[in-house]
């Protein structure tokens, strides 16, 4: 086996008693038929199959709760991109309407997307630790030494990651180690005590014992976890312990086929299913399709993230923000970015216009990532023909003239890359991964550092390779040779006014300041519609309000479009010192109770 698929359920509970009450005392003393327990477990193939179930929950599909991964998408869509100035909900009001509290900061405890997040991590950090459990408990000689170390570092880079995607989003929360669990009755775990540095510590153990390589290309290796370990410093400000490790990596770092780490030469590969597994995959979950799962290992967190008229039938959710557009100006002289000035005027767009009415896009330059980050009026929507406006948008006044784009799969690839899900969402399952970190991401933290450090020049450096790949014209949006007939392919004339640019000095000329804000900018353009904004906003902050100050500047700009009717934003607020934290599920505060008083405590604000 090539490649590790790993989406295999292991039906398994060894931490919960279940009680079956009957009629006769002869039938509660049968043994329960289809499970397993820890004897049957305890050798190679059970625990094998033990990391495999670790592996399948890093999609969000296969936890206990609603079962619905809209709400537990690794994407994180709605907690890192909904409720950033990246997008808006999408589709109309009222539908999902937990998402709308997220979206204008009144989100409660109590709301249903919260505790369905934490229920999928913390049963990843329950898999991630049977496996640890069991692993001690194997005494047969069929797994090696060599083996078993690689197994643990597999096991506590999964347990790392669970715990640092919940800290990302609630910070304060229980860490979870494989001593804990209901049979020793001690599962009740403050979350008063510093998580980061357990995080750090299963990173750095992580690091230091997985091979470089991996015979199964979607397993971690060393250097996957060494970036976390990285990004984990990131989220502390730690600059100076995180710039070497990012040096490191841009240096020697390989992906688990061993294939040095780099920049893919175009863009829109790193969103095309075909192209994954690439060069810039430093850790990606694996999606696929047509494998007897009815779509449930394919993106299954996404699949409501399609223009309603557009590649598939549903659900217009996620539609990217005005001011995301807007982000994509560039200067018509140098091509660099308008990092003061963005927002001051909107990009063309067909706000209010009929799709049948005439339309002529924006013809300002922009840089030409945006056409493969936001569908728009006019422009070509990868090989599905060009963007028609608001047929393919369930309520264009409401949520906004554009459509999300990376998460789709191309045309002339459907029949392989999408599929069915639940039996309902027609073609929106897709083997599209998602990549948790790709090489961009280290190039632009390494920036960061190279920032703080006051390596203004080197920081300059980093910032143009992402920038010269963006301005390779092989790499843009072109015309259709038929507009009429995407099939026929496409022309070399580029779809819009394209113009990006280098820095070429102004970095140490303009001082850090100037610095810090292009590096910054480079992340919103990189990696929007990623999921990562709100997140990266949330480090940036670090106490001084700049967030709220973003979000709140958004939030004015977004309520004050002509045309644009954003009621359930109209009064919105991002709170200093609340909304840059998520509240803790009311749920789990309820169910730590021990002598009377809860073992978790509530975000502030909430």
């Amino acid at each position: 086996m090539k490649q590790l698929k790993y989406k295999l359920i292991v039906a398994i509970s060894l931490t919960c008693t279940i009680i079956i009450c009957a009629c006769s005392k002869s039938y509660l003393e049968k043994e329960p038929l289809g499970t397993l327990n820890e004897t049957t477990l305890a050798n190679k193939a059970g625990v094998e199959g033990l990391l495999i179930g670790a592996y399948s929950l890093l999609d969000g599909v296969g936890q206990s709760g609603t079962g619905d991964p809209f709400y537990t998408s690794v994407s994180n869509f709605v907690l890192g991109g909904i409720a950033s100035d990246d997008a808006h909900k999408g589709s109309e009001y009222g539908d999902i309407s937990e998402y709308q509290q997220i979206e204008n900061y009144t989100e409660t405890p109590v709301i249903l997307p919260f505790n369905e997040k934490w229920i999928a991590l913390y049963a990843g950090v329950q898999r991630a630790n049977d496996v640890l459990r069991i692993l001690d408990k194997v005494t047969d000689g069929s797994i090696s030494t060599e083996e078993a170390l690689q197994i643990t570092a597999e096991a506590r880079f999964l347990r790392a990651v669970y715990h640092f995607e919940a800290a990302k989003i609630w910070r304060n929360i229980p860490y979870v180690d494989e001593t804990i669990s209901f049979a020793n009755n001690n599962y009740n775990i403050s979350n008063e005590i510093p998580v980061w540095p357990k995080i750090e510590e299963d990173f750095q153990f992580a690091a230091t014992n997985l091979t470089e390589t991996k015979t199964e290309i979607a397993r971690a290796n060393s250097w996957a976890a060494k970036t976390f370990l990285a990004k984990v410093k990131m989220f502390q400000s730690k600059f100076s312990e995180a710039q070497p490790l990012l040096t490191d990596i841009i240096a020697n770092g390989v992906t688990t086929a061993g294939v040095k780490y780099a920049l893919i030469s175009k863009f829109a590969d790193n969103f095309n299913p075909t192209q994954k597994n690439n060069s810039e995959d430093v850790f990606s979950v694996q999606m696929t399709v047509h494998d007897n799962s009815n779509g449930a290992n394919g993106n299954a967190g996404d699949v409501l993230n399609f223009g309603s008229g557009g590649p598939a039938t549903c659900c217009g959710f996620y539609q990217p923000s005005f001011s995301l557009v807007n982000s994509f100006k560039t200067d018509p002289v140098t091509g660099l970015p308008l990092l003061d000035t963005w927002n001051d005027s909107d990009v063309k767009n067909d706000q209010g216009i009929a799709s049948d009415a005439p339309f002529t896009p924006y013809t300002g330059t922009l840089d030409p990532r945006l056409d493969y980050t936001a569908g728009r009026r006019g422009i070509p929507y990868l090989d599905w023909g060009l963007m028609p406006g608001r047929i393919w948008i369930v309520s264009q006044d409401a949520m906004g003239p554009y459509v999300s784009i990376k998460n789709v799969y191309y045309k002339s690839d459907q029949a392989t890359t999408s599929d069915t899900y639940s039996n309902w969402a027609v073609n929106q399952a897709t083997a599209n991964n998602y990549v948790m970190i790709r090489f961009a991401d280290v190039l632009l933290w390494a920036a960061e550092c190279e920032v703080e450090v006051g390596s203004l020049a080197q920081a300059e450096v980093l910032v143009n390779k992402i920038r010269s790949r963006a301005a390779d014209p092989n790499g843009w949006v072109h015309t259709y040779i038929d507009d009429s007939d995407p099939a026929k392919g496409f022309t070399n004339t580029p779809a819009a006014n394209y113009k990006i640019g280098l820095y070429s000095g102004q970095f140490e000329a303009q001082g850090p300041d100037y610095a810090r804000k292009a590096v910054r900018f480079e992340r919103k353009l990189e990696l929007a519609m990623e999921g990562h904004r709100f997140f990266d906003l949330q480090r940036y902050d670090s106490g001084t309000g700049y967030m709220a100050d973003v979000l709140n500047s958004y939030i004015q700009h977004e309520t004050h479009i002509p045309g644009y009717d954003f009621q359930y934003m109209n009064g919105a607020v991002f709170t200093k010192g609340k909304n840059e934290l998520y509240p803790i599920p009311q749920i789990q505060i309820d169910l730590s109770m021990e002598n009377g008083a809860a073992t978790l405590k509530q975000n502030p604000g909430y």
